[in-house]
């Protein structure tokens, strides 16, 4: 049995002064959240696809990593995880890089072990295969 979540986007005008509103029904997090060419493009408040998938990637990650660590006999005491989306205007808009730097406290484990497991998280998290078609780089420390 799969698990089904949804969000929902509006959007009136055209695209450089239109504007659009976010909704997750759901869990209520976002509601009327707003998003536009200029807070896509510019510096306007309201948020963007980017940002919004660095948000995914960052959390599934590092969920992926406290798991995988937990089932190597090393459950974390805190990850923090920073996913950077890299937009390029060459030929069109398209997402060309990810980078998910991150950041460990973990009892217990070698840096290599460590490293070993944060590179399987970053290749098996469901966010980073749905994501396989753009080129995703880890930068992981551990702590302590």
């Amino acid at each position: 049995m799969g698990i089904s979540r949804k969000a929902r986007a509006r959007w009136e005008g055209d695209l450089k002064s239109g504007s659009g509103k976010l909704d997750t029904p759901q869990s209520g997090l976002m509601a009327d959240t707003r998003y536009g060419f200029k807070s896509r493009f510019g510096e306007e408040k309201g948020t963007n696809p980017e940002e919004l998938i660095a948000a995914a990637h960052a959390g599934c990650f590092t969920m992926a990593l406290a798991a995988k660590l937990g089932e190597a006999g090393h459950a974390p005491e805190s990850i923090d995880t920073e996913a950077k989306v890299d937009l390029s205007m060459e030929g069109g808009p398209t997402m060309s890089a990810i980078t998910l730097t991150t950041r460990a406290r973990v009892p217990g484990i070698d840096p290599v072990k460590f490293r070993a497991i944060a590179d399987d998280a970053k290749q098996n998290c469901p966010v980073s295969k749905a994501l396989s078609a753009v080129p995703i780089t880890l930068e992981a420390e551990l702590l302590g």
